[in-house]
Formats: C-alpha cells, structure tokens, sequence
C-alpha cells in the first residue's frame, strides 16, 4: 500500500470475491444489474446481504430469486435513527460484508454505519454532485433548465451526498425530454457505471488520497 494514498478494495485476498452488502428502499433495479453482472462473470463480488428500509421492496424478491440473504427493516425500527443504524451495522459485518453499497437507499446514513465501514460505504446518486443533491436530483435538474446532468458514485461520508468523487457520467438534457424519459437516460447511465465502479473496487484499483479525492488504476 501506498504512502500517499489509502487503497482500498484490499481486503479481500488475490483472487477471491469482494463481499458487498447492499441496502435498498424500492424496486431495486440497479441490485438487479450487479446481480446479472456476477452471474455473467463480468465482477468478481458476492452480495452478501440485501437490506432494505422497507418490507414491500421488491429488491428483496430479486435478492431472494438470486439466492442472497435478504433483511428488511421497519418504520418501528427507523423511530430511532441510532438503533437502526446500529443494526445495520452489526448485521453487515456479521454477513461478512467488506463493503456497503447504496442502492436506492432513501435513509440516511449514520455513524454506526460509517464507523463500522470507514471510507467503505458507497453510493450512487443521479445528479453530478456537487449539483442537485437530495432525493429529487434528476427532477431537480430537469426543472432548473440545465442542459447536462448526470449520475455519481461516491464515498458516502455523514454530509448527505457528499463524500470522494469516484466516478461520474454526463447525461444531456434534450429539448424534447419529458421529465420520464430523462429519468430513463439517466437511469440507463446508472446501471453502466455502478458495476464500472464496482469492477474497479473489486481489483483494488481505487485509491482515496490525503487531500480526499479519488484515483482509479487501470480505468478503461
């Protein structure tokens, strides 16, 4: 490991599968594409665990379909922020989980978590942060008039979307866009980058410097 930077994606041994646990709050079509991506060989990762902040997600029928241990959490249980994210923390770790992954998750994230997986939670937000943050981002651009927006994956840290930059996708806004058809383009770049990161995270080739930002080795 570097003296300048700190490497992450290491802890899994050459070779071996990096293990991620992935929280959800929806329908979960983005856990899909990882899904497919391992089974088709093209990642080198096993989801260990699928969480979701609601019972009804339909993530959790895919998670189930695909033979990954599943586990939702309540409105009860969200009463009390520190609890859940105590849970959610204890249950990653004893899944096995190097990394957790956000994945349409609509909770908030909190120290239990972060210090459980330091510089090891990563989420994927559709707006080029630092524009548009917050749960309407592709809505938010579209009615700002901008004429690019686009999808990011990042380090999650305890400031809502923010966090090291890994990568990020322009999507261009076209005249004739509805606000539906942009959220399928945008979409469309979501699920092209998130297993690019992943992919990169799984060979050990994403560092996070001194100052904070992102390196990617051998990005193609």
């Amino acid at each position: 490991m570097s003296s300048d930077a700190l490497k992450t994606g290491e802890l899994q041994n050459a070779g071996e599968a990096l293990k991620i646990g992935v929280l959800i709050s929806g329908g979960g079509t983005n856990l899909q594409k990882i899904i497919d991506e391992i089974a088709a060989g093209a990642l080198n990762i096993e989801i260990v665990l699928v969480l979701s902040s609601r019972p009804d997600a339909y993530g959790l029928v895919r998670a189930a379909e695909a033979g990954i241990p599943t586990m939702s959490l309540n409105r009860d249980v969200y009463q009390d922020p520190d609890v859940a994210n105590e849970l959610i923390a204890t249950e990653m770790k004893r899944a096995g989980a190097e990394y957790i992954v956000m994945a349409g998750y609509m909770r908030l994230i909190g120290e239990a978590v972060f210090a459980a997986y330091p510089d090891r939670v990563i989420n994927l937000h559709p707006a080029l942060l630092p524009s548009f943050p917050g749960a309407h981002g592709i809505q938010d651009a579209f009615e700002a008039g901008v004429k690019v927006t686009g999808v990011t994956v990042h380090f999650a840290n305890e400031v809502y979307d923010e966090g090291p930059i890994i990568a990020q996708r322009a999507v261009p806004i076209l005249e004739s866009d509805t606000l539906e058809t942009l959220e399928a383009r945008v979409h469309e770049a979501e699920y092209e980058i998130y297993p690019w990161v992943l992919r990169h995270l799984a060979a050990g080739d994403i560092s996070i410097t001194p100052e904070r930002t992102v390196r990617i080795a051998n990005a193609d």
